[in-house]
């Protein structure tokens, strides 16, 4: 007996007659009501239902299907978390073509999750999806040009990719981009550009580009030299847990520079660096407590 649907009232047509289609078996309508229930959509939001209906729908083939059912078992939507399972849906999708599930599988390779870690079989899909417009594949695949992970290596081919990704506004390739041409790498080296680059990916909240733009402004590097911005951007990728700007934003309150000089603030970014790995806000500290140490043996 079919599980009774609950709809509202706007969307009962269309759930009714999706729920009789998908129930007749048409893997469409099955792909398409999984969505409903895993979204909410015209019906209640039920991850169980979500994956009931998509491994329904993969199992005859559905492409879509298959990679939504794999993502269900990769992050446990509505099914035990299975990497192993996910990665096997993720190859049967990738296989029909499918640009998500090869990015997925190339993710799979890369991390070694639900497959052995292969940084040859991680390219190939990343690659695959890459050439259909995925974003995050053409960043990946670039980072494989640019590290030599699974190809051979090339600058060249790693800023072109980095460039395909950046120009559809991907941060974290906007930020790659800015890095080849800061110390140029597969292109000529132009400073002014790395910042563009760089400014783009800030905007949109990459923690490691609002430090390097930062650094640019103490610097001076392809835009005039500026603690207050610094310390704007350094706070920024700061908050957002990056160490080396929490230990650059403890110097700054440190040093006076583009702030008030305050040294229990400069501890206290120094303290969120060390507990992120940085080895130099460590050094801060020690140096700090010996400093204040001598001071209070002057005054004796």
């Amino acid at each position: 007996m079919a599980k009774r649907v609950k709809i509202t009232k706007k969307a009962a047509v269309d759930i009714s007659a999706l729920v009789k289609t998908a129930e007749q078996g048409d893997a469409e309508a099955q792909y398409k009501l999984a969505s409903c229930y895993h979204y909410g959509k015209g019906v209640k939001l039920d991850y169980v239902e979500a994956a009931k209906w998509w491994r329904k729908a993969a199992v005859q083939g559905h492409a879509k299907a298959q990679h939504d059912l794999g993502v269900c078992y990769y992050y446990g939507f509505g099914a035990k978390r299975n990497y192993a399972a996910a990665a096997r849906w993720f190859r049967k999708a990738a296989e029909q073509g499918d640009s998500d599930a090869q990015s997925e599988l190339g993710d799979c390779y890369h991390y070694g999750t639900g497959a052995k870690q292969d940084d040859v079989e991680a390219a190939k899909w990343w690659r695959k999806a890459a050439e259909q417009g995925d974003v995050s594949a053409q960043n990946n695949i670039g980072r494989c040009y640019e590290g030599g992970n699974g190809v051979r290596r090339s600058f060249l081919t790693a800023e072109k990719w980095y460039r395909k990704a950046a120009e559809q506004n991907h941060a974290v390739a906007q930020y790659n981009l800015g890095l080849c041409y800061m110390f140029g790498r597969g292109v000529r080296k132009d400073i002014a550009e790395a910042v563009k680059w760089l400014r783009r990916a800030a905007k949109q909240d990459d923690a490691d580009a609002q430090c390097m733009i930062a650094s640019c402004y103490v610097l001076g590097e392809g835009v005039r030299k500026n603690y207050k911005a610094a310390i704007k951007w350094y706070r920024k990728s700061a908050e957002q847990g990056d160490a080396v700007a929490q230990n650059n934003l403890g110097r700054c309150y440190e040093r006076g520079c583009g702030v008030k000089k305050n040294i229990d603030t400069a501890l206290e970014w120094y303290r969120k660096a060390v507990a992120n790995g940085d080895k130099d806000a460590r050094k801060r500290i020690a140096d700090l407590s010996r400093q204040t140490s001598r001071q209070k043996n002057r005054r004796r």
